[in-house]
């Protein structure tokens, strides 16, 4: 019991330098900074952080940047050369190398293909059985359980929770791996993510592993092969552009991602896949 309390305290100390990088991505995050924020001794909090995050300080630094850069790219009109110093990169040639490191693409590849995504959304079949465009099939699931953990800062940290959430596991079964959102992300106060795996084995009851109960219902679902980063803007994708002519409206269940490669390690992530499952129900009349 003191041991996972120390764990949890750990968790919630580091939390707060993990907010502060994600708060102001620009900033220059000083190690020693970090360290008093989180109430840990400066020369010590390189091990600490990186044994409860699973990485470095420079490198959530880079991917939370990173992340910044795809929003950019999707959002706005600025050149490549534009967006790599505004997120802290002296040329564009060091910014492509880092992010094709992070995404599998390139920046201009990365803007083409949310692009296009945006305009082959558009051109979807109006009826959404319709066998010759499969982007978007319509799925009934029933209700399930999974064992969750919830998600504590921005987009760009998700895979901290994930991590977090294996390291938990132990030796239990990891059957499938997934990810559920509640609420709408635009609002902070109201938006829960969780990371969350499916397993047969008992979990202690005292754990900060939680049972999440998915009701079961009509589902939008579309396969998306590509990096991580590119499914916040692909489920914008369906809600804005497929939906309204679906003849079917968003419901109020959780957004889920169902993670088909359970580990990534060696796979690279253009070709990584994953199931968006947005929850819909028929549209009510006018």
């Amino acid at each position: 019991m003191t041991n996972d309390r120390t764990e949890r305290d750990y968790r919630i100390r580091v939390a707060r330098a993990v907010a502060a990088i994600v708060a102001d991505p620009m900033a220059n995050s000083r190690l020693d900074d970090l360290a008093r924020l989180a109430n840990f001794s400066p020369f010590h909090f390189h091990r600490v952080y990186a044994g409860v995050v699973g990485e470095t300080v420079a490198a959530t630094v880079r991917r939370v940047r990173l992340a910044l850069a795809t929003r950019l790219l999707t959002s706005s009109n600025e050149s490549i050369t534009q967006v790599a110093l505004a997120v802290g990169y002296d040329s564009p040639q060091a910014f492509a190398r880092a992010f094709h490191e992070f995404t599998g693409q390139s920046p201009r590849a990365f803007r083409q293909q949310m692009t296009q995504a945006f305009v082959a959304a558009e051109m979807a079949p109006l009826l959404p059985d319709d066998a010759s465009l499969p982007a978007v099939t319509i799925v009934e699931r029933p209700a399930r359980q999974l064992r969750a953990l919830r998600h504590v800062g921005s987009f760009a940290t998700i895979p901290h929770t994930h991590r977090q959430l294996r390291q938990r596991a132990g030796p239990r079964t990891i059957a499938e791996k997934w990810g559920a959102s509640f609420g709408n992300p635009e609002h902070a106060g109201r938006f829960r993510y969780y990371a969350a795996i499916a397993s047969p084995d008992p979990w202690p009851e005292n754990s900060e592993v939680e049972t999440l109960e998915i009701p079961g219902g009509r589902y939008a679902v579309h396969r998306l092969v590509g990096p991580y980063t590119r499914i916040n803007a692909t489920a914008q994708a369906i809600y804005t552009r497929w939906m309204p002519a679906s003849g079917y409206e968003p419901d109020d269940r959780p957004t889920l991602e169902h993670y088909l490669d359970t580990s990534s390690r060696g796979i690279a992530p253009a070709a990584l896949r994953t199931d968006l499952f947005i929850p819909i129900r028929r549209a009510s009349p006018p």
